[in-house]
């Protein structure tokens, strides 16, 4: 059973830090591209930062230097710690996995962990 599980959403104080946390199972983690996006009301879903699976890193240009996305392939988690937080990065934050077999793209998604940020 494949399955993407988000934890560590909160309500923070703008500024304040908080480092969300991933967890697969039903796949080979290792072999998968791993990313965060969000979406806030009235938006739509757009990509917070990528990491491939030989540790390469991409960003969004909102989040560069304040946001950085880790993976520990041991225990099948992806991280993205968030520093300086803002009111605009308020969202529901979603895991996703993805593997690219014989031309088809495989993609799985978590349910999402809500983040608010208060000024």
């Amino acid at each position: 059973q494949v399955q993407l599980v988000e934890s560590g959403g909160d309500l923070v104080q703008s500024g304040g830090s908080l480092r969300l946390s991933c967890t697969a199972s039903g796949i080979i983690f290792r072999n998968y591209a791993m990313g965060w996006y969000r979406q806030a009301p009235g938006k739509q879903r757009e990509m917070v930062a990528t990491i491939t699976s030989g540790g390469s890193t991409n960003y969004a240009d909102s989040v560069k230097g304040r946001f950085t996305i880790s993976r520990d392939n041991a225990k099948n988690t992806l991280y993205l710690q968030m520093n300086s937080l803002k009111p605009e990065d308020t969202a529901a934050y979603y895991c996703n996995a993805k593997q690219t077999l014989w031309g088809k793209i495989d993609n799985v998604w978590g349910q999402g962990t809500q983040v608010t940020v208060s000024s």
